[in-house]
């Protein structure tokens, strides 16, 4: 970690001998600029403060309520660069992770048993008119809820959708491309291909690529200020914006149990399991129009052979793996006051497959003061899930839902 902020302050100052600062207002960090224009560089902090409790809930009935429990904890910590080399149309990003949960997850030979720092580290060419070439790592073009920056969402943190079938970051190319249908109707596609095993990989590639393909249509024409992958109405439409998603995503002999995510799969004697295929699918929407904002996803992933687990290549009855595969609905809104404070709720329904996991019902209500957009603010929300599992006096004593309340405090330099 020291030798990591050690190399950033080094760069800040070499760069000042030959390039200009051009501080600007708050949350849009530091530019340098090079002299002669070849390069620009700039870097952002930001970093998220949260406090939650949890409690049981018995029987599904509010009045046993019990067994509190409570964290205080950095959520993010990052560090950001971004701009352009050599010309506007060659730009680069990285972005680092510097909490415990940034990195964690990494301490496996496959990731060299180190932890995760990098998150983001691409450029993007603009090659030729409309077209683009995206090489490095970074997020997928899955589902909506994802690719937004956490730093950019309308509640503390993302739906249990994202958490259970998103096809997050990973390494390799995007392909991507744009056209116009009359004045207003823009239409965006992109075809990604990536190892499929997630980021900072170290390992030879396990299994088989990954392939997503995604189509993106603005029937209305662009939103201000890139606000269809940007959670509440922080810019107040004066005409209705609606962005609609499909993708499609082929993640083929998967050796983890979420994709990019979860848990390695081994056979019994160490060696990778008898990986199958996952495909999933996603559509998505964004709506805005001044203080309301609507966004809603569907998720459905499956195996080639539809089923989830994964036997051993020995003894063909041990299971060794299982795939995290099914559907879930996620349907947000939000209201945004003249004062810029926003109240919002949120449903979302998981539904894993038989054997897989319990079904899940989450209703959220939330509450944001927004200082300086998403640059500063302070949001918190309250939640209720439904674990759909029989209530069991041997097992849970009937504890089979959850209540909790988040408090997070975010800025963003």
């Amino acid at each position: 970690m020291k030798k990591l902020a050690s190399v950033l302050v080094l760069l800040l100052i070499l760069q000042g001998a030959s390039a200009q600062y051009n501080p600007q207002k708050f949350g849009k960090g530091i530019n340098v600029v090079g002299k002669d224009s070849t390069f620009t560089m700039r870097f952002g902090i930001r970093f998220q403060t949260l406090m939650s409790a949890n409690w049981d809930v018995r029987d599904d009935d509010f009045g046993f309520v019990e067994d509190l429990s409570s964290n205080f904890l950095i959520r993010r910590s990052r560090l950001k660069f971004d701009g352009y080399a050599f010309s506007p149309k060659l730009k680069y990003k990285m972005e680092f992770g510097l909490t415990n949960r940034d990195m964690g997850g990494g301490i496996d030979a496959e990731h060299n048993n180190a932890p995760r720092f990098i998150l983001d580290a691409y450029v993007d060419w603009n090659f030729y008119g409309n077209f683009s070439l995206k090489a490095g790592q970074g997020k997928l073009p899955g589902n909506r809820e994802r690719v937004i920056s956490s730093a950019n969402l309308q509640m503390v943190d993302r739906s249990r959708l994202n958490s259970r079938y998103n096809i997050d970051r990973d390494i390799g190319v995007q392909l991507k491309h744009h056209f116009k249908i009359g004045n207003n109707f823009i239409v965006k596609e992109v075809a990604s291909l990536s190892q499929g095993e997630g980021r900072n990989l170290t390992a030879n590639n396990i299994g088989g690529y990954d392939y997503t393909f995604r189509v993106e249509m603005l029937p209305f024409g662009k939103f201000q200020s890139k606000g269809d992958y940007v959670g509440a109405a922080i810019k107040r439409e004066d005409n209705p914006k609606l962005a609609l998603g499909f993708t499609y995503d082929i993640n083929d002999r998967a050796a983890r149990e979420r994709g990019q995510g979860g848990s390695f799969i081994y056979n019994a004697d160490g060696s990778y399991g008898n990986a199958k295929t996952l495909n999933t699918v996603f559509a998505d929407l964004m709506f805005k129009y001044k203080g309301l904002s609507i966004m809603a996803e569907y998720a459905n992933k499956t195996t080639a052979d539809g089923t989830a687990d994964v036997y051993d290549n020995v003894d063909t009855s041990l299971v060794v793996g299982t795939y995290y595969i099914g559907s879930g609905l996620n349907i947000q809104a939000g209201w945004m006051f003249k004062n810029n404070v926003e109240v919002s709720g949120r449903y979302t329904m998981i539904t894993p497959d038989v054997g897989v996991s319990n079904n899940e019902t989450e209703y959220t209500l939330g509450l944001s003061k927004y200082f300086v957009g998403h640059k500063l603010k302070v949001q918190t929300d309250l939640s209720y899930r439904q674990n759909g599992f029989a209530n069991s006096t041997a097992v849970n004593l009937g504890k089979d839902d959850i209540l909790f309340w988040r408090l997070q405090m975010d800025i963003h330099f």
